[in-house]
């Protein structure tokens, strides 16, 4: 192993060490606020600052890029591509109003993750249909209620290194034209580069990470048989802008 990846393998525990470092030290408010949901929202405010101190101790900063500005007092479907467990930190940094992850069950269980996915984020197993019908109902409820959703909408990130764009879920489309949702696609193009997956594998190293926030896409005059129509549509916005 040379020098270069071995100084990588070390800056990757040093990302992991920063997380856990800020999660503990803010772990009594998180707990706090996740035993009532009318403090969700103050749950997701210290998130927003736990995801950016922990990410820039060890030097990873987010560069957002709008096509538009937007307009936070709207409630939103955010789907952006998703090639780094660095994208949860940026979103949560990106969405500066009330909201809230959709992710697999399995996160119910992690040691950061769990307290999150059992109170404010919404948990799912892909593999149940009644799991899923949950999932999907519990947010059209928070939506309804004007709380914004993050759903990556690969539903995973790939094997491939470089990464690829994988296939879209229908979910978050169907849910977005069922209630009237706007979509805002956002394409991230390097996040991989600082560091891949959960960055075990090829180690991470500072940088700045770029995402790219296309204007929504209105949902209001579609109905459910353009859901693949949508879905296509935001697949293309973002793979497009990945090899501008």
């Amino acid at each position: 192993m040379g020098m270069k990846m071995i100084l990588k393998k070390i800056h990757v525990y040093l990302y992991v060490a920063s997380v856990a470092l800020i999660y503990f030290l803010l772990w009594p408010i998180f707990y706090y606020c996740s035993l009532n949901p009318a403090r969700y929202k103050r749950m997701n405010q210290v998130r927003r600052h736990w995801g950016f101190i922990s990410s820039a101790i060890v030097g990873f900063y987010f560069r957002f890029e709008y096509e538009e500005p937007i307009d936070w007092n709207k409630t939103y479907i955010i789907c952006p591509n998703h090639t780094s467990n660095l994208d949860i930190a940026a979103m949560c940094i990106l969405v500066n109003s009330d909201c809230c992850f959709m992710g697999k069950e399995e996160l119910k269980d992690g040691l950061v993750t769990g307290l999150f996915f059992r109170s404010v984020d919404i948990a799912l197993n892909r593999e149940s249909k009644m799991s899923s019908y949950r999932a999907f109902k519990k947010a059209a409820e928070r939506l309804q209620n004007g709380t914004s959703m993050i759903i990556f909408p690969e539903g995973k990130i790939g094997a491939e290194y470089p990464p690829v764009l994988h296939e879209f879920k229908n979910g978050p489309f169907k849910l977005a034209i069922e209630l009237k949702v706007p979509i805002i696609p956002i394409s991230s193009s390097n996040t991989w580069k600082m560091l891949w997956d959960d960055g075990t594998k090829h180690g991470t190293r500072p940088g700045i990470c770029k995402y790219y926030v296309h204007m929504p896409i209105e949902t209001a005059l579609l109905t459910d048989a353009g859901a693949d129509e949508l879905r296509e549509r935001v697949y293309d916005i973002i793979s497009r802008k990945l090899v501008d």
